[in-house]
C-alpha cells in the first residue's frame, strides 16, 4: 500500500480527476497548499509598494492505493498535470503501514480499495 502525495498547479486539477477516473482510480483528497521550488515567485506592486510573493498557491492531492496502482497513478498524474515549466509540481510515493475503514473495520488492502460496491482502486 502506498500514499501518493502530488503539489500540482490548481488549474490542473480537473484534467488530472479525468485522467485519474479514465484510469479507475477515484478516491482521493484535495487541499490547498502554498509553497516555493525552482519557480521563486514574483514580485507584485500595491499601492506603490513592492512586494516579493514567493508563497504560491498549490493543490496537495492525496492517492491511498494498492502496490498494483502505483504506477498507473503516478503516469495519470505526470500525464494531466505536466505543462514542462517550472512550478508544475511534485509527486511523492511513501509506504503505508496500515489503513483501517472504519465503517466496515477492514483492514490493509481490502480497506485501501476492497469495497465490491465501487469499481476502482485496488479491485
Amino acid at each position: 500500500m502506498k500514499m501518493i502525495i502530488a503539489y500540482i498547479r490548481p488549474e490542473m486539477l480537473e484534467d488530472v480527476k479525468k485522467e485519474l477516473d479514465a484510469r479507475k482510480v477515484h478516491r482521493m483528497s484535495v487541499s490547498r497548499a502554498k509553497g516555493c521550488g525552482q519557480q521563486k515567485g514574483y514580485v507584485e506592486s500595491y499601492r506603490g509598494l513592492k512586494k516579493e510573493v514567493n508563497l504560491l498557491p498549490k493543490l496537495r492531492l492525496e492517492i491511498a492505493v494498492n502496490d498494483d496502482f502505483v504506477d498507473i497513478t503516478v503516469d495519470a498524474i505526470l500525464k494531466a498535470a505536466r505543462t514542462g515549466n517550472a512550478g508544475d509540481g511534485k509527486i511523492f510515493v511513501l509506504p503505508i503501514e496500515d489503513c483501517i475503514r472504519i465503517r466496515t473495520g477492514d483492514r490493509g488492502p481490502d480497506a485501501i480499495g476492497g469495497d465490491s460496491k465501487y469499481v476502482g482502486v485496488g479491485k
